[in-house]
């Protein structure tokens, strides 16, 4: 005879929650074997399917949806179409997260009292506004293609491109 387990344990076990698992029924993601009276029982089968789920959903941080196409897809083609288009996208969020982290860099490093004061910011912020006002769409970027370096001429900058505290910036 199987060995069974009770939908408390099987949370538990997976660090679920009841309720959670149940929602996880009614997406149709996870099946129980064995109903008796109220309690739903899950057979080895079943827990191996919620872990393949949890692989997807936690650890390939597919949403619920994306993770139920590919858990059920049937031909590995479908499969990969699937993660290839999860990793493109995922690859995208590291681009844009990566200059985000790069913008708050230069943010945390910026010395200048008045964030408009600082050389990139502030030209930044001007140049948004100019195109603003003229209708034009603004192509510019606030981090510099090529970056400030200590081989540009100009005052010394920090490793963000700010004047060092008590020099003057360009004028």
């Amino acid at each position: 005879m199987e060995d069974l387990y009770s939908i408390s344990e099987v949370a538990a076990a997976f660090g679920l929650t009841v309720p959670t698992l149940r929602f996880y029924e009614e997406r149709g993601l996870v099946r129980h074997s064995v109903r008796r009276g109220r309690v739903r029982y899950y057979s080895r089968e079943d827990l191996a399917r919620l872990a393949y789920v949890q692989l997807w959903h936690d650890d390939g941080m597919l949403t619920l949806a994306e993770t139920g196409a590919v858990a059920d897809s049937e031909k590995a083609v479908d499969r990969l179409a699937l993660i290839a288009g999860q990793r493109d996208a995922m690859l995208l969020r590291i681009e844009k997260l990566n200059r985000a982290v790069a913008v708050l860099d230069h943010m945390l490093g910026c010395r200048t009292d008045r964030a408009l004061d600082c050389p990139m910011t502030g030209g930044y912020i001007r140049d948004r506004v100019d195109a603003a006002l003229t209708g034009v769409p603004y192509e510019g970027d606030f981090l510099p293609a090529d970056g400030p370096g200590p081989d540009r001429p100009g005052p010394k900058r920090t490793s963000t491109g700010c004047p060092e505290p008590g020099l003057p910036g360009p004028g």
